[in-house]
């Protein structure tokens, strides 16, 4: 028992000269808010300059507790003391907890109130609920309840607990330089051992532009082109390979090489995520680098500028980014020479607006900005008995060519495009006239919440450039909107300036990620970049890109068993995480992968349900679309895991089948409208709808037919037999059709709102 008791004293003198050196050692309290200095919650402001050495305040709301154990000698500490009382024990805790003092020293460790109050709760939970608590610990607590110690005391053992909840404390200063971005033209020393020419070819849409800076690419000896479409990657493929000048072809989903044998040649035009930043090269191009700025893709563009090994780099894009990139050119010390482009063809906004879809001519486009509004527009169109084309964003590439090439064609009876934004690049189209639709778009903000916004100037002049294109048959575009108090707003927007570039975008590679997790080994990916995007530093010329879409995958297949590195390339894959067909299969994807039973093709079509028929009504259509994306996922991860994705050429065979499926299904979906219309029963005897009056053809060769009534009339009666058609045939429910209902009322009340409000400001500026 002697023994017993000199070794419990030895312990307290231990843990109390362990407290007083800590608390000797501990530097003096942060400064208050009136002081100079930085103080917890206060994030510097972000300077340009790149000598700013300022930690940042990390965002300790993202700290997630890791679990701990006891080591099991609780019994021990209980032989040499006695049990712990609960109820004296929970005391002595709170009242640790309010000292003061405690929660300077715990700042003085980088503990701020929240962060020290998630610690407390975890070690007050630990003590109360652990059966056997460490030796040092259990006897600490008895000396304090038995009035043999002071609360003070308890400091080391709650400091040793949080520190093990909380092990990114222990390594901040390593995590900070891991996550220092202020520098990123470090990252590229080949591209620094080089001395680069920066060419800025600026100008607006169909300008001529981008053409003499592929003129330059096909007279080098090699070359790259980097654009932000696939289909702008194979349209330069195409016009390479034409022009004599052997060309590949690198997409996230496919690899496309001239040489029979495979052999690289000398060009390649890639999407710009896939450009090489290693191999060299005499020319590079870089299309569209206003989009640096976007606040998901712009670091792709920041990689390419300032990491391509190419002794010419020929940037493409609108005048409103030159001031940047010159400013960004002097941190590698590169001069930027600027070249300035006209429009080839004039364009005019029109001093009418269209107001009913009857003013409908040869050569329009109608610019809607979601689908909803596509089907709706055209089925209207079909019912005035005119052939329209449809563009949209998640249409294949095949269907959207097969699409304009409809629309170009001077033969067929189509004249009339429907489209989203999806037209202002990667298309050639002969249109002669843009009607916008809406001048407000959908948009997600930098907390990835979706919110209804008005067109901006680089929007709205880069949709109405495609009208009146050099190469179309219209040697002079025209803008107009559909109603009439969208004119005076489309006049204003683009009247003004386009708002200058000022930041690029930046992202965290895989290495960053994998050192994070060598000190955070229990943090899950998501949280791992909040983590990094918290403590991130960046100068005033760049910012962190919106990662929701990454951390959206991440938490989708954070239970499946995976290696850090292939977790991090799963999560990069360009997928629409709005179809929940696609987000399934990314899942299913993920989950055969991690079994290491490798997805075949007879596994592929199991999955989609291969051979899938031609669409009868707008859900199969969607869900074709959904298939195709399917597909599009597996290519893209066959390029990153081919031993797992080993039949990618199979799957590219059933895709091209899949878009010709959809081609049909866009076709008929059209004529499906037109025939169930006309199938429609006849008004009741006592309707007081007018009937069909003949009319004179306005567009010839492609009106069929027409009623005619009033537009509200009109409008009323297409509404209610298409709601009604809808619902008979199943594509519709009543629930859903009292949604979109309330958001199209929703939309329609913001529009009408930011129009009247627009005009009374105009007002008032004459």
């Amino acid at each position: 028992m002697m023994a017993l008791n000199r070794c419990a004293s030895l312990l307290r003198r231990r843990s109390c000269s362990l407290f007083r050196r800590r608390a000797a050692a501990a530097p003096a309290p942060a400064p208050s808010s009136g002081s100079s200095g930085v103080t917890l919650g206060f994030t510097p402001p972000l300077s340009r300059s790149t000598s700013d050495r300022t930690p940042r305040i990390p965002d300790t709301s993202l700290f997630v507790p890791v679990a701990v154990k006891s080591n099991g000698d609780g019994a021990v500490g209980a032989e040499l003391t006695k049990p712990l009382e609960k109820g004296e024990l929970l005391k002595v805790l709170n009242k640790f907890y309010k000292r003061k003092e405690m929660q300077k020293l715990a700042a003085d460790q980088g503990f701020d109130a929240r962060l020290f109050h998630q610690a407390f709760v975890s070690f007050r939970k630990f003590v109360l609920e652990m059966n056997a608590l460490d030796a040092d610990l259990h006897i600490i607590l008895s000396d304090i309840c038995n009035g043999a110690g002071h609360v003070d005391d308890i400091f080391p053992y709650f400091m040793r607990h949080a520190k093990q909840i909380f092990p990114m404390l222990d390594c901040m200063d390593d995590l900070r330089k891991i996550s220092d971005l202020r520098v990123p033209v470090n990252w590229y020393p080949d591209a620094r051992a080089i001395q680069r020419k920066i060419v800025f070819h600026a100008g607006p849409t169909n300008s001529g532009k981008t053409y003499h800076a592929i003129q330059r690419y096909l007279e080098a000896k090699s070359g790259v082109y980097c654009g932000p479409l696939k289909l702008l990657a194979h349209e330069i493929f195409e016009k390479s390979n034409t022009a004599g000048v052997p060309c590949d072809l690198v997409t996230g989903e496919e690899r496309t090489f001239v040489d029979p044998e495979g052999k690289q040649s000398s060009h390649v035009a890639c999407t710009i995520e896939m450009c090489s930043v290693t191999t060299p090269y005499e020319v590079a191009v870089i299309d569209e680098i206003q989009m640096i700025k976007d606040p998901s893709r712009g670091w792709a563009w920041t990689r390419a500028l300032l990491g391509l090994c190419a002794e010419e780099i020929h940037v493409c894009g609108e005048a409103a980014a030159i001031n940047f990139i010159t400013e960004l050119m002097y941190t590698t010390g590169e001069e930027v020479e600027v070249h300035n482009y006209t429009r080839l063809t004039p364009f005019s906004i029109s001093d009418k607006a269209v107001e009913n879809l009857d003013n409908l001519e040869p050569g329009d486009c109608i610019v809607c900005f979601s689908k909803n509004d596509i089907y709706s527009v055209s089925r209207q169109i079909e019912i005035r008995g005119l052939e329209c084309a449809v563009i949209y964003g998640s249409l294949p590439p095949g269907t959207k060519l097969a699409q304009a090439k409809k629309f170009n064609d001077p033969d067929d009876h189509c004249k009339i495009l429907v489209a989203t934004d999806a037209i202002g690049m990667g298309l050639n189209l002969s249109i002669r006239r843009i009607i916008f639709n809406s001048l407000v778009k959908p948009n997600v903000n930098e907390k990835g919440e979706k919110e209804m916004l008005p067109l901006s100037t680089s929007q709205a002049l880069q949709i109405a450039g495609r009208a009146g294109r050099f190469s179309s048959v219209f040697k002079e575009g025209m803008v107009t909107t559909m109603h009439r108090e969208d004119l005076p707003v489309l006049k204003e927007i683009l009247s003004r300036p386009v708002d200058p570039v000022e930041t690029a975008g930046l992202h965290p590679t895989a290495e960053q990620i994998e050192m994070f997790a060598y000190h955070l080994p229990e943090a899950t990916l998501s949280n791992l970049l909040d983590i990094f995007v918290s403590l991130s530093q960046v100068d005033g010329l760049y910012f962190v890109c919106n990662i929701d879409d990454f951390k959206f995958l991440a938490d989708m297949i954070q239970h499946i068993p995976l290696h850090l590195r292939s977790r991090y390339v799963f999560c990069t894959a360009p997928i629409n995480k709005k179809q929940p067909f696609v987000c399934t299969s990314f899942l299913k994807f993920a989950r055969q992968f991690s079994r290491d039973e490798p997805l075949t093709f007879d596994w592929v079509c199991r999955h989609i349900s291969w051979p899938l028929t031609p669409p009868k009504n707008l859900k199969d259509l969607v869900h074709l679309e959904a298939a195709h994306d399917v597909l599009d996922l597996y290519l893209w991860l066959s390029y990153r895991f081919m031993d797992m994705f080993p039949d990618a050429n199979l799957i590219r065979e059933i895709q091209q089948e899949l878009d010709g499926i959809i081609q049909v299904g866009v076709r008929n979906i059209t004529r499906l409208i037109r025939a169930t219309e006309a199938q429609a029963p006849s008004p009741a005897p006592n309707s007081k709808t007018p009937g069909p009056k003949p009319q004179s053809p306005s567009l010839r060769g492609a009106r069929v037919s027409r009623a005619q009534t009033s537009k509200e009339e009109k409008d009323r009666t297409v509404n209610t037999s298409l709601s009604s058609r809808l619902l008979q045939e199943g594509l519709l429910t009543p629930e859903l059709l009292q949604q979109l209902q309330k958001e199209w009322s929703k939309d329609n009340n913001y529009s009408a709102s930011f129009r009247k409000g627009t005009a009374t400001k105009l007002k008032k500026n004459k």
